[in-house]
């Protein structure tokens, strides 16, 4: 597909928005409207957070130049935030207008927002991955005009850790990764429920509940084949977009670990740094010397500004087809990385441009050394820690 009729897909459109906005004012500014959901207590509110939170990072500085002193007449031209949690019914919209409006003008919905961590608590993550997921789906049934595409961010690793090729199929209801084997979602949110009342009952503090829904989150996940919370509910909300949509066109996208921008609008931007950036971010200041990793073993990661491509093009594509569709985003076929080039290329690059230290001092970063199996680190925390401190 044409680069220029893609972008013209989204000319005079309205899309709601949970999480996604820079790339679409940048190469099409005929946007008509995005309307962007924001956690708030009010719209005032509201619109604090977008222009604290969103629009004044360093991710817009290139549409920031580009309009100069009319960037905030643009923005608000286009961007209007509305207060609501896709946690609740109706997106928890409660502005009946507002909802109301959102229903009759909608014609596509991106949804990515996710509870992130790995080992979110179990509540947490099935809120925001599982019955978030439902509650938008519920909210692009009822548009009234016809919904052209329902955009939905999910992950990779919602296949498990099978090796090899994995297809880009979906995931049936109730369906898991261990053979023989049957999940029931809203057995899953009695449970949860029944779980916190316990510990409440028990006079269990804020801490012990955490923990305890953490480890909950864990158990239920390994049971059924996931490797961790934050998979499992983001499978769990495949599961009922698909199931659900009707006649809805939904198209899902599974990236791998999402990295820095590769290029657009610069190279190097992230939104915090997390589970690869955080590896990055901690050798550059000295504080990771070794790492439990095989050499050879491929870490996938994709740049943003890639998955945003990739998200663009879909939505274009499969706009009022009425079907669903699935992409995994992903490097380790076409451009793999391991842990042992990952380990190389930031020593080489930090030992070139170091960070420094809180008194301005560059700081001197050694080569990870790479511990390929759990007897070489216990062999190798025994002698750098516990002997010392015994």
């Amino acid at each position: 597909m044409a680069l220029d009729h893609i972008i013209s897909s989204f000319q005079d459109k309205t899309i709601l928005i949970t999480v996604f906005v820079e790339k679409i004012l940048r190469v099409q500014p005929e946007v008509k409207k995005l309307f962007l959901l924001i956690r708030a207590s009010d719209l005032n509110s509201a619109k604090n957070r977008l222009h604290d939170e969103i629009l004044q990072k360093e991710l817009f500085k290139v549409l920031r130049e580009k309009h100069g002193t009319g960037f905030d007449s643009f923005v608000g031209e286009k961007i209007f935030p509305v207060v609501g949690d896709l946690r609740h019914q109706s997106l928890g919209i409660k502005d009946l207008d507002i909802r109301n409006k959102l229903w009759r003008e909608v014609d596509m919905i991106i949804n990515a927002a996710a509870a992130t961590s790995f080992d979110e608590r179990y509540d947490v993550a099935l809120k925001i991955n599982t019955l978030g997921a439902f509650h938008v789906i519920d909210f692009a049934k009822k548009c009234e005009r016809r919904m052209e595409v329902l955009l939905h961010v999910s992950t990779a690793y919602v296949s498990g850790n099978e090796p090899g090729l994995i297809m880009e199929k979906p995931i049936k209801l109730g369906e898991t990764l261990i053979p023989n084997t049957h999940l029931d979602i809203d057995f899953k949110l009695k449970l949860v429920e029944s779980e916190l009342e316990k510990a409440r009952n028990e006079g269990a503090d804020e801490k012990t509940q955490r923990l305890a829904m953490k480890m909950l989150g864990l158990k239920r996940a390994r049971l059924h084949g996931w490797p961790n919370t934050y998979t499992f509910t983001k499978a769990m909300g495949e599961m009922l977009m698909g199931h659900l949509r009707e006649e809805v066109p939904v198209v899902i996208m599974r990236p791998s670990i999402i990295a820095s921008t590769f290029s657009d609008p610069f190279p190097g931007w992230i939104e915090g740094a997390r589970t690869f950036d955080s590896l990055i971010v901690n050798f550059a200041k000295g504080k990771v010397n070794y790492f439990l990793a095989k050499p050879n073993v491929i870490m996938d990661v994709i740049p943003g500004d890639m998955v945003v491509n990739a998200m663009i093009v879909a939505m274009a594509t499969h706009r009022s087809e009425s079907s669903l569709h699935i992409y995994h985003v992903t490097s380790s076929t076409w451009n793999p990385i391991n842990y042992d080039l990952i380990a190389d290329t930031s020593h080489r690059y930090f030992s070139r441009n170091p960070c420094c230290d809180e008194r301005g001092r560059p700081i001197v970063v050694k080569k990870v050394l790479l511990l390929t199996s759990m007897t070489q680190f216990r062999w190798h925390m025994t002698f750098l820690y516990y002997l010392p401190l015994q």
